[in-house]
């Protein structure tokens, strides 16, 4: 530091060092350290490991594992998996549970994407009144409702059929609210105005301008609601027939006697969980590519 006429004044260095420091800074931000590589990988081993071990107990003879557990895949896989067939009806289990979390998905992104526009871009009377009522039934136990929606059910004979599981869930509070969230944040109000002074009805409004930015949004909610749909069981057990299930009352079946075959019950696990690996290993670059184009947007 040089002191010139009474003010002081510091010596920049020269431009080649500063601009070493400034590399060498940024290279470092853009590698992280052997702390967050094996925070990551003990982070991946830990949540691979279930579907490892359920793999592993589902490749063995169920009197294989009742001593030492073993730790390495066996060769019994493809005989517990056809015990599974002869089983339970798993293909219309399965087919039901496409349908049913399928249907739920599309219909939960579409109508709660229209509605989060509505309460998030709209003024209309009693929005806030209305809004502060959704989130208001995220506090109602699901299991509060039970008795009177399987009576609404049966009264209008949709009891024991797909139906009766689709219908309750074609929209939830969490995605109202979810969304409403979102596109109050990413879709400013003056591209709505813009887009209404160009002539856009609201539909072509939503349609052209807030649905683009708000693809990271749906695609996340889409995938949770899908998982949640395929995972569901307590609702399809009271709601739906022994001859009819979803994926998730089927597999109950599996241990419903006295004896418990840990290997059929794990092979039937495993059998229904290789949709949602399929889900991931399709849907899951876009979603990360929606997110990221989402931040580099925001």
């Amino acid at each position: 530091m040089a002191v010139v006429q009474g003010r002081p004044t510091f010596v920049e260095p020269p431009s080649g060092k500063r601009s070493r420091r400034a590399s060498k800074g940024t290279l470092s931000e853009r590698r992280p350290g052997f702390t967050v590589y094996g925070i990551l990988i003990a982070f991946i081993l830990g949540s691979a490991f279930p579907f490892y071990w359920s793999f592993v107990v589902a490749s063995h003879d169920d009197s294989e594992i009742t001593g030492d557990p073993p730790l390495i895949p066996g060769g019994n896989f493809f005989v517990n998996a056809g015990r599974v067939l002869d089983t339970i009806p798993f293909w219309k289990a399965l087919g039901n549970s496409i349908i049913v979390s399928g249907t739920v998905t599309l219909s939960v992104v579409i109508l709660s994407t229209l509605a989060g526009f509505a309460f998030a871009k709209l003024r209309f009377k009693g929005r806030n009144t209305l809004m502060v009522f959704v989130v208001a039934t995220l506090a109602v136990p699901t299991q509060l409702g039970i008795i009177p929606l399987y009576m609404t059910m049966a009264e209008l004979g949709w009891a024991g059929n797909l139906g009766a599981v689709i219908v309750p869930n074609l929209v939830t509070a969490f995605g109202v609210f979810w969304m409403r969230q979102y596109i109050a944040d990413a879709v400013p109000d003056e591209l709505i105005e813009a887009a209404r002074m160009d002539g856009c009805s609201m539909i072509r409004t939503f349609w052209h301008v807030c649905l683009p930015a708000v693809r990271p949004a749906a695609a996340m909610l889409g995938i949770f609601t899908f998982m949640m749909s395929w995972n569901d069981f307590l609702w399809p057990l009271i709601a739906l027939d022994a001859e009819n299930p979803t994926m998730q009352v089927a597999l109950e079946k599996l241990q419903s006697g006295y004896y418990v075959d840990n290997s059929l019950v794990l092979a039937g696990t495993t059998m229904a969980t290789v949709p949602i690996l399929i889900v991931f290993l399709v849907l899951g670059r876009q979603i990360v590519a929606g997110i990221m184009q989402g931040a580099v947007k925001g």
